[in-house]
Formats: structure tokens, C-alpha cells, sequence
């Protein structure tokens, strides 16, 4: 007789545990941001490789080293750029000297400045002219503080960073000839809270003509709050350097949700996420979408996921490119 064939043993798949992801909407990159990098491509694309970008385009380590791919090569001082090829300077804004520097080199550069950054600049020049002081509220060493303090001469804005700044303030200069401006990527709610300092204790004091910290900024906080509550923790895509992914953290942690700031998906620590069924998901304004798709593929690979998109705003918002980066230019 023919022995029957033992039966094959095959191990159980293993169990994965359920996680509900909630997925910010507004997330990710902002006009400004798609704007400079489609910059930083259409001069590629002009000029030819290599293009020179002064400072990161964006703070997002997978952009930058998409477009190191592409050809552009990063630097951060003018003087790091031969003579014959573009630079580019970057979304976060520059001090006026670095493209007189580049005049009187003859170099051809093409500027990325947010339009809103831009609008901020413009702000400080014309309070300065009319003979006001500015209390620049921002924090020290960010790019945007350094081109937006290279604004105006020496001397003519104070940097606040903190409620304690505010209250510590002594300028002797009469209210209503001091003015007050914002960096763009702030926490509204620490912002507010600054401003209401400034407000009590300088009475007539000049506010900013309309919002400073940009729609994309607050839209992402708003979202990040709306959704919050109802999370065990969440995770933030965005770079360390990244002022705007920072606060979406804070705003995560002031509504009592635990955070983390993670730059890619594969990075994620699973023991972080003991416990944890429903898990918030959102991306700094200079994180691209793909990067929430690996992080969403990559839990995919240790727990059974559902997700479901949670809305806050809607967002169509587009900049113009600079002349002769057009797409029929």
C-alpha cells in the first residue's frame, strides 16, 4: 500500500491588531513650498544641472535629496557658488544683502520666497519708513528671522520669542511709534497669547496688516485640534528643522494627545504605540504626500488599518512662478 502523505503543518498567520487612522486634511505641502520646488525644477530643467540652491529649499530631508538627484546642489553661503550658474534662494526668505551680493557678482539667481514670507518683508520695510520700531515676534536662528530682519537697517526690530520676552520688554520708544510683526510658522496659540502682552502693555501699538502667520500654518494646527481628542497619539511627518511640523506636535500635546515627530515612516518605534487603537496622522507644510503613504504602508505591515480622512479646511491657495519658469515660458 501506498503511505498517505503527511499532512503539510502550516503555522498561523500571525494576529495583527486593529489600528483606526485618522488622517489630517489639510496636511502636507503649502503653496509656497510647491512653488519653490517647482522652481528649483523648472531652473533644472532651463539652465541645466547644476543649479544652486542657498540654504534647503524647504526643510524636508526627502525633498532636498530628491532634487540633489535631479541636480540642484545645496549650499549655504553665497560664496559657495561659482561664477556662470543659477542659485536659487530659498522659500524661507533672505536679507536684501545676499541678492546685491549676487548682482555684483553677475549672477543670475531666481528667488523662492514664499509670496507670504514676501508679504511679511514688505510690512517691516514700509513700518521702518514710517519711522516705527518692530517687535518681531519669531524664533532666534530661523531662517525666515534672518531674511526678514536683513530687511531693514540694523537696529530696527527686537525679536520676541516668548510671553516672558513680552513682559520683559523696555523699549523707550512711545507705543504708537512700535509696530509688531509675526514669523509665519508660529503656534497661533502662543502667538495670541504675545500679542495680548504686547497689546496690554504697549496701547497702540501698530498691528500687522492682517494675519502674519500664514493660512497654511493655521490650518494644519486647526486640524491637528480637530481631531486630537479623538486619538491616542499622534505623528507628525516633518524635519527636526522644521518650525511649522514642530508646533503641530505642541498643538497635538496642549490637547492632551502624545506626539512624535518622525521624518519617515520605516522610523517609526512600534513600542511607542503600545496601546494605542486610533492614531492621528498629519504632515508639515514641507513634507510631500508620498511620505504619509510610506508611513500609512508601513504600519500596514503591523497592524490591520482603516483610515479615514478628517477635514478641517479646504485649501486652494497657488502662487505665480517668477517670470520665464512659466509653463509656456
Amino acid at each position: 500500500m501506498t503511505a498517505e502523505p503527511s499532512p503539510t503543518h502550516v503555522a498561523p498567520a500571525p494576529v495583527r491588531p486593529p489600528l483606526d487612522l485618522l488622517i489630517a486634511a489639510p496636511r502636507g505641502f503649502c503653496a509656497g513650498v510647491d512653488r519653490a520646488i517647482i522652481i528649483v525644477e523648472r531652473a533644472i530643467e532651463k539652465y541645466g544641472a547644476p543649479v544652486y540652491v542657498r540654504h534647503e529649499i524647504v526643510h524636508n530631508k526627502y525633498v532636498v535629496d530628491s532634487l540633489k538627484a535631479k541636480g540642484a546642489i545645496f549650499v549655504e553661503k553665497l560664496s559657495e557658488v561659482p561664477d556662470g550658474v543659477p542659485v536659487v534662494f530659498s522659500a524661507h526668505g533672505v536679507p536684501k544683502a545676499v541678492p546685491a551680493k549676487a548682482e555684483v557678482r553677475g549672477l543670475n539667481y531666481i528667488d523662492a520666497t514664499c509670496p507670504l514670507v514676501s508679504k511679511v518683508h514688505r510690512q517691516a520695510e514700509r513700518q521702518v519708513q514710517n519711522g516705527r520700531h518692530i517687535l518681531f515676534i519669531g524664533h532666534r536662528g530661523h531662517p525666515e528671522v534672518i531674511g526678514t530682519f536683513g530687511q531693514v537697517p540694523e537696529g530696527s526690530m527686537t525679536l520676541v520669542e516668548t510671553v516672558e520676552d513680552a513682559e520683559a520688554l523696555d523699549i523707550p520708544i512711545a507705543p504708537e511709534n512700535l509696530a509688531y510683526l509675526t514669523q509665519t510658522t508660529l503656534s497661533v496659540d502662543d502667538t495670541a497669547a504675545i500679542i495680548a502682552v504686547l497689546e496690554r502693555r504697549l496701547p497702540g501699538i501698530i498691528a500687522p496688516r492682517g494675519e502674519d502667520i500664514c493660512y497654511a500654518t493655521s490650518n494644519r494646527q486647526a486640524a491637528v485640534k480637530a481631531m486630537a481628542k479623538q486619538c491616542d497619539a499622534m505623528l507628525v511627518i516633518g524635519a527636526p528643522n522644521s518650525s511649522n511640523s514642530l508646533r503641530l506636535v505642541e498643538c497635538a500635546e496642549r490637547e492632551g494627545t502624545k506626539a512624535m515627530l518622525i521624518q519617515r515612516g520605516p522610523e517609526i518605534d512600534l513600542g511607542w504605540l503600545d496601546g494605542v487603537r486610533t492614531l492621528g496622522i498629519t504632515a508639515g507644510a514641507s513634507a510631500p504626500e508620498v511620505l504619509v503613504r510610506e508611513l500609512v504602508d508601513t504600519l500596514a505591515q503591523h497592524f490591520t488599518v482603516q483610515e479615514q480622512e478628517v477635514e478641517a479646511a479646504k485649501e486652494i491657495i497657488a502662487f505665480k512662478l517668477p517670470r520665464g519658469l512659466e509653463e509656456d515660458a
